[in-house]
């Protein structure tokens, strides 16, 4: 299984942006789909996660009410929707995937795509 991050980019501040993971590969099969993204020196931390069979989704606090994370089952596809950017979200962001619980622990997570940055100018 391999995931494939895309449509970071440089955006003003208030501004939006929609990334996707296309998964691709043997069959895919997951049972979670979650996004993460890591600062220049900072540690890697959580943004959302969806299950993916039914729908339900989790933010963290700090991106609740900006955020919008969905998936197409028929594509393989999740998607995270950035509205409201702030210069606190610059960062590159990772899609990831796993079999081994509905978790908002990396450690979990099995398959992990390239990351795309996404730079909110102020």
């Amino acid at each position: 299984v391999q995931l494939q991050a895309s449509g970071g980019g440089l955006v003003q501040a208030g501004g939006s942006l929609r990334l996707s993971c296309a998964a691709s590969g043997r069959a895919f099969s997951t049972v979670v789909m979650g996004w993460f993204r890591q600062a220049p020196g900072m540690e890697r931390e959580f943004v959302a996660y969806i299950s993916w069979s039914a729908g339900s989704t989790y933010y963290a606090d700090s991106v609740k009410g900006r955020f919008t994370i969905s998936r197409d089952k028929a594509k393989n596809t999740g998607y995270l929707q950035l509205n409201s950017l702030k210069s606190e979200d610059t960062a590159v962001y990772y899609c990831a995937a796993g079999n081994r619980g509905i978790t908002l622990a990396a450690a979990w997570y099995d398959y992990w795509g390239q990351g795309t940055q996404v730079t909110v100018s102020s």
